[in-house]
């Protein structure tokens, strides 16, 4: 080991993150609070634990900086327990804000337009920031007024899923804007699970009504008859039949 350093070992090993409960409170006296939020105040540590025994209900100490440190009656496991799902809920409440990014020319023509207008919006329909980024080239470069304007017709187009979150600024040879979506991902999220159900609904309403529709049209038919298979010819006369 290096001069100088530390031994983590020595030091009694890595600081713990868990909150003491019970025996593991080591100090004298704690300032206690009840089981329902009410102060009982500074009482012996021994006391305290006897109170948590009464109510078969746990000491744990929530502020151990204080002095004294603060403790609370609580059953420590529902405490634990819900905690971690708050924690869960807290991570599947979280967005990854992800930027997709399009490239256009200032002189774009109108059916590319239209193609990258319709990847933007479905960027932003699925809650995505979308960078806007203009490429210049050769004599292009002295028109920036084209590209500024490219970018706000498309702002425009798209003004109902989204807004211009960063104003278009030049950057070398380059021109972007950055447009960030109304909605959250989430919501996003939810809003398009529920339009792939619908349309998963409607297809399956369709198919039963053509099935139904070729079951009513094949009842007014007469059953096909059956062609009675005849006994094949020997057209060998020396093979016997």
């Amino acid at each position: 080991m290096p001069a100088g350093r530390l031994d983590p070992e020595s030091l009694g090993g890595h600081i713990s993150t868990e909150l003491r409960i019970n025996d593991r409170i080591r100090v004298p006296e704690v300032r206690l609070v009840g089981p329902n939020g009410e102060t009982v105040g500074i009482v012996p540590t021994d006391q305290a634990l006897k109170l948590a025994q009464e109510a078969d209900l746990d000491l744990v100490e929530v502020a151990p900086m204080a002095r004294p440190p603060v403790c609370k009656l609580m059953d420590f496991g529902k405490f634990k327990y819900e905690a971690a799902q708050k924690a869960r809920e807290t991570r599947r409440n979280q967005t990854n804000v992800i930027i997709k990014e399009m490239k256009l020319r200032p002189k774009i023509d109108a059916h590319d337009y239209a193609t990258k207008k319709g990847h933007v919006t479905r960027f932003l329909k699925a809650g995505d920031k979308v960078k806007i980024t203009i490429m210049f080239r050769g004599r292009e470069q002295h028109r920036p007024e084209l590209g500024f304007r490219l970018l706000q017709r498309l702002a425009e187009d798209v003004v109902e899923l989204g807004f211009v979150e960063s104003a278009p600024k030049q950057d070398g040879r380059n021109m972007i804007m950055v447009l960030g979506p109304h909605k959250k991902k989430s919501e996003a999220k939810v809003e398009l699970k529920a339009a792939k159900e619908t349309r998963a609904a409607e297809r399956a309403e369709a198919e039963a009504e053509e099935r139904a529709e070729r079951t009513a049209a094949n009842a007014g038919k007469p059953a096909a008859q059956k062609k009675e298979r005849g006994r094949s010819e020997n057209l060998d006369p020396e093979i016997e039949a």
